[in-house]
């Protein structure tokens, strides 16, 4: 436990998040943590319900998911998250989840359109939603394969996974990654709100019209930017 002490605790709190945020439904999802000094994360062992959980219970792997410690099976998701880890040395927190409206949207196979700004203080374009993975990839390594959806679609749209931080598998569920697990979390709760508004928008008016690019840029730059003046100081 001493040895990898810190990436657990930090899996485990970021697990306890997701029921807290409302973005899972008994064992619905997972936070992984990573340390890529030592090439192996924490994540959250598979079927075991968020409220019985403690931080010893969370299985470190290695960046090819075999077990390195812990007497649990690992998330049946881990193969994915080794896969995003083995190729984004910046990433240190995975999330997933079921949260519904990220995933009805998924299950559409539509990426999430920029309509306010909302979205555009997180985010310059649409959240891509991959398309389904073929049948032969299916029968193969399925979890290992979603990896790849993911790196594919951003790759697909031209994307940073440093800038765009979270993707919808299609016909399945959302992902979201950050540099600690509070971020990775954070992010997951953001695209959920954001898939909800964009339905509720979508049902009020289903013509209704992308975010100005005037407005989508000076949204994101004003957090993000050179020039940011979102938010306090940073102490220097």
């Amino acid at each position: 436990m001493k040895k990898y002490a810190q990436i657990k605790e930090e899996a485990f709190e970021g697990n306890r998040l997701l029921p807290k945020l409302n973005l899972v439904l008994f064992t619905w999802g997972n936070v992984s943590v990573a340390d890529h000094d030592k090439g192996v994360f924490a994540i959250k062992p598979s079927g075991v319900p968020y409220e019985k959980l403690k931080a010893e219970d969370m299985v470190v792997v290695d960046f090819d998911g075999k077990v390195v410690e812990g007497n649990l099976r690992p998330s049946s998701d881990t193969p994915t998250h080794a896969v995003l880890y083995k190729h984004w040395s910046d990433v240190n927190s995975i999330v997933h989840t079921h949260s519904t409206y990220a995933t009805a949207w998924a299950q559409s196979l539509l990426d999430i359109p920029i309509f306010g700004t909302t979205h555009a203080d997180h985010n310059i374009s649409d959240i891509p939603c991959a398309p389904p993975m073929d049948d032969e990839m299916i029968k193969g390594d399925y979890e290992y394969q979603t990896g790849f959806q993911i790196i594919n679609i951003l790759k697909e749209k031209k994307l940073s996974h440093k800038e765009m931080e979270m993707v919808l598998v299609g016909s399945h569920a959302p992902f979201t990654w950050g540099k600690t697990a509070e971020k990775a979390v954070y992010n997951s709760a953001v695209l959920e709100n954001i898939a909800k508004m964009a339905y509720l928008t979508r049902q009020i008016n289903p013509d209704a019209l992308r975010l100005k690019e005037a407005l989508i840029h000076k949204h994101y730059e004003r957090k993000h930017g050179a020039n940011a003046y979102y938010g306090q100081e940073k102490n220097k």
